[in-house]
């Protein structure tokens, strides 16, 4: 028999969060983000559960391949656009949308040799510094792409930096508005935080991402516990040892948890070779029996320890939930000092996979 843990895709969760995300964006067409293998889920099992969707968008022209070999015929959304010359004579035979966020882009899409032109979303850097042309850049650039005959449709986007926080998007979205005036385009502005909180950036298209999974993007689930999502992994495994240690016994790899009274402690099939983060802390939640308890001490390649002293009942066998419906994968990678971002893209391929 193989290793008890097992990773769960609930597909009627994903094909939900888009419709809760369609009634909170009416006006607007959307992007699903699938990118990272759609954000650890797996981008073959899960496409056809937002096949209401809008477009895809992604990194990996992979994965747009994918897309198109697999049946999706709508549009697809390069998020970072393309490297080399060569990339768009596949930009081209797969009719793919690219992000253009430099003048390098803009040449090499000038001198391609295409079969028909391609839509572009021109990417204005409105303070997160990562891609993109500066405000001021925007009218000129608008105008180079739209003088080149490979260019067909144009979208303005941008990327909010502070959506998911205190300092919100007013500033950079006024930077945005100001530089496109007077240009007669569609917008893409929305990620999964303005998408939730920012009507005004809803704009013609929005890209949600974490939110399609039933994660939020501040990293607190109670972030969007009223914003009625559904977790669509869930990550399970079983105790497989049972072990009764005494005060001033220690737990694990390099003692790091030592007893202060007789506990009772359950091993469990799932560690760091797994995905779980090796960098948890005793205290970190884990959901056994119906009720919250605690990892003990270091987790380890292919087990970590959880604290059953008050659940005596469970035995050898008993289900363990790492995270999903009981337990908000956010508050785990809380306790582990990341987002639940990480926790979801980094389940190994090692962990067997049963979609619902």
């Amino acid at each position: 028999m193989p290793r008890p843990i097992r990773a769960t895709i609930d597909l009627s969760a994903l094909t939900h969060n888009l419709d809760q995300i369609r009634q909170q964006t009416p006006e607007a067409k959307i992007w699903s983000v699938v990118k990272a293998n759609a954000y650890g889920h797996g981008l073959s099992r899960i496409w056809r559960a937002l096949a209401k969707t809008d477009g895809f968008a992604l990194l990996d022209i992979e994965e747009a391949i994918l897309l198109r070999e697999q049946g999706w015929q709508g549009p697809i959304l390069l998020l970072e656009g393309f490297f080399q010359p060569q990339d768009l004579q596949l930009i081209d035979r797969y009719r793919l949308t690219t992000t253009i966020h430099n003048e390098s882009q803009l040449q090499m899409l000038g001198r391609a040799r295409l079969s028909a032109p391609v839509d572009i979303y021109l990417k204005v850097n409105t303070g997160m510094h990562r891609l993109g042309f500066m405000p001021e850049q925007l009218m000129a650039i608008y105008h180079s792409a739209r003088a080149l005959p490979n260019v067909d449709h144009i979208t303005l986007m941008t990327h909010f930096a502070n959506a998911d926080n205190h300092l919100g998007v007013e500033s950079p979205l006024a930077a945005f508005n100001a530089a496109a005036v007077d240009i007669s385009a569609p917008r893409c502005l929305a990620n999964s935080a303005a998408t939730l909180w920012h009507q005004p950036t809803h704009a013609d298209w929005v890209r949600p991402g974490i939110v399609l999974y039933g994660a939020s993007p501040t990293g607190r689930w109670h972030d969007i516990a009223e914003s009625h999502l559904r977790p669509v992994m869930s990550l399970r495994s079983e105790i497989i040892a049972i072990q009764n240690i005494q005060s001033g016994d220690s737990v694990g790899y390099g003692s790091r948890y030592q007893a202060v009274q007789p506990q009772r402690i359950g091993i469990v099939a799932c560690g760091y070779a797994d995905g779980y983060p090796r960098h948890a802390p005793s205290g970190t939640p884990v959901w056994v029996s119906g009720q919250r308890t605690q990892l003990l001490g270091t987790v380890s390649m292919d087990m970590l320890a959880i604290d059953l002293t008050a659940l005596p009942e469970v035995q050898v066998g008993e289900s363990v939930e790492l995270w999903g419906p009981n337990l908000p994968v956010d508050d785990v990678a809380q306790s582990a000092g990341t987002i639940g971002y990480e926790l979801l893209c980094a389940v190994a391929p090692r962990v067997p996979v049963t979609v619902l």
